[in-house]
């Protein structure tokens, strides 16, 4: 394998941050609530890693409040994971838009179809107002003005930790634990952040459609590991063709890094010396791979498709398939790169338990057979079973 270390390091530099439009800005409901700025690169002061505060200049959304009825109704700040943003921005889009309940398409019933979940909702109010109600915001009634607004930002999970962590956003968005991102124990973890687990990923390992087409279509988890440590450098080692291995990985820092590192190497700090090039994102990694021959790469579900296929996983003797329809799949809890994506609020002074009310009320939409469906399943994610969603409901406040 060669080394990349060049644009590697140039790669890794570069930080994509989109910023979802506010809610006057907001004109479709299924498009993008963000911008793209290359340029961009997220800054984090004010704390050390280990959570504590200290008297630097960072400041939070809630700091710049607008009051309506003695409710806080500034803007909702999240950031972070690639593999998160498309549940979240999504959710965004639809928040900000605040649909009516005629809008059989993304929220209510209507003649033309009905929106999964609805049957549960059945509401005459409208998207935003309706989740926002249940935790005392006034309705406003109107299309594209929300109770509150919300944003979303594209980062990496590393980022978002970091963010929550300095008061830089309301929402730090992560496919990897907190504990890891930030270097800090389970103990600390606890005592400083909420951890809302909003659906799961089956991190698939894909390969180039050149190496598929010639036959490799399953892997044990031993060989994966090999060629990420370098051991195994040619597909020849393991069925394929005469051909080198370009091996592609996640930006350190990057949730869906941390968590290959844990699930597959044992150690979220474990070395990958196989490595040729690493990406930032999610949509970065899924390119490199359409266009060089000979890659493998691990990434998220979402992102998945014809040229950039997932392959089947031996673990101990049991093999996983990316088919809904087969014995054992990627698609499995007991799957051994299955992961939790996760929305991590910061407990403060004002909020010891971790939650303000536009947290719980934008956090709680995600938390419904609707949210599930239209967020997290319709992006190809696995929806958490009824005991879970419950489990993590009990981590909000009350509802009005």
């Amino acid at each position: 394998m060669t080394s990349d270390q060049g644009r590697q390091s140039e790669d890794v530099s570069r930080r994509m941050f989109l910023l979802a439009s506010g809610a006057g800005a907001t004109t479709a409901l299924a498009g993008c609530s963000g911008s793209s700025n290359d340029s961009a690169e997220t800054t984090t002061s004010g704390t050390d890693d280990s959570g504590n505060e200290d008297s630097g200049n960072a400041t939070t959304q809630s700091e710049e409040t607008q009051q309506s009825g003695g409710m806080d109704t500034s803007m909702l700040s999240a950031e972070g994971s690639s593999t998160v943003y498309p549940i979240s921005n999504k959710g965004s889009s639809y928040w900000n838009s605040n649909a009516p309940p005629s809008d059989g398409e993304y929220w209510g019933s209507s003649s033309e179809g009905t929106v999964p979940g609805w049957d549960e909702i059945k509401t005459d109010k409208r998207l935003a107002d309706y989740f926002a109600g249940l935790y005392g915001f006034e309705s406003t009634g109107k299309q594209a003005n929300p109770p509150f607004p919300t944003t979303v930002g594209l980062s990496h999970s590393g980022t978002g930790c970091k963010s929550v962590r300095d008061g830089l956003v309301d929402i730090g968005n992560s496919s990897g634990p907190i504990t890891a991102e930030l270097g800090i124990s389970e103990k600390k973890a606890k005592e400083n952040y909420v951890d809302h687990v909003v659906g799961r990923d089956g991190q698939p390992v894909v390969v180039s459609k050149d190496i598929w087409d010639a036959g490799v279509q399953k892997l044990t988890g031993e060989q994966i590991k090999k060629i990420y440590q370098n051991e195994i450098t040619n597909w020849k080692e393991v069925g394929g063709p005469d051909k080198e291995i370009y091996c592609v990985g996640r930006a350190e820092g990057s949730g869906t890094d941390t968590a290959f590192r844990l699930n597959m190497l044992g150690d979220a700090e474990a070395p990958m010396q196989g490595v040729d090039t690493r990406k930032g994102q999610n949509q970065q990694v899924k390119t490199v791979v359409q266009q060089n021959e000979g890659a493998i790469a691990y990434m998220a579900l979402a992102f998945t498709g014809k040229q950039v296929k997932p392959i089947a996983i031996e673990f101990d003797g049991t093999t996983y398939k990316p088919d809904k329809s087969a014995s054992h799949t990627i698609f499995d809890s007991d799957y051994p790169l299955n992961r939790d994506l996760h929305m991590y609020t910061k407990k403060t002074d004002e909020h010891p338990n971790g939650v303000d009310k536009r947290e719980a009320a934008f956090i709680n939409m995600f938390l419904t057979t609707f949210g599930q469906k239209v967020f997290v399943e319709s992006n190809n994610y696995i929806p958490l079973p009824t005991k879970d969603i419950e489990k993590e409901k009990a981590k909000l406040p009350d509802q009005a």
